[in-house]
């Protein structure tokens, strides 16, 4: 066969298996992580591969949101359970 073929034949082979090893890379290194992430409902920097737990602003300063509905809403949003209602007083 024409060695001309020949070389470009392995010229292809060479670029297809490089290409394949970076989509594999890309793969595992980046894409799975996100949606691992994603999926437990937290924050992914794809530029530091971090991912994040998000917090609330009242975690912060203490400051309680004062409307139940609200601050159910607010920790559905990030993922954490709302706490539990207080049991009534026994007579």
């Amino acid at each position: 066969m024409n060695p001309t073929i020949e070389r470009l034949k392995l010229i292809f082979l060479g670029i297809f298996a490089v290409a394949n090893v970076g989509i594999l890379i890309w793969t595992v290194g980046w894409a799975m992580p996100e949606q691992k992430c994603l999926e437990g409902h937290k924050w992914w920097d794809g530029y530091q591969r971090v991912c994040a737990q998000p917090i609330l602003t009242s975690d912060l300063t203490g400051r309680m949101i004062t409307d139940p509905a609200a601050r159910a809403a607010a920790l559905k949003a990030i993922g954490r359970a709302p706490p539990p209602a207080p049991a009534p007083a026994k007579p």
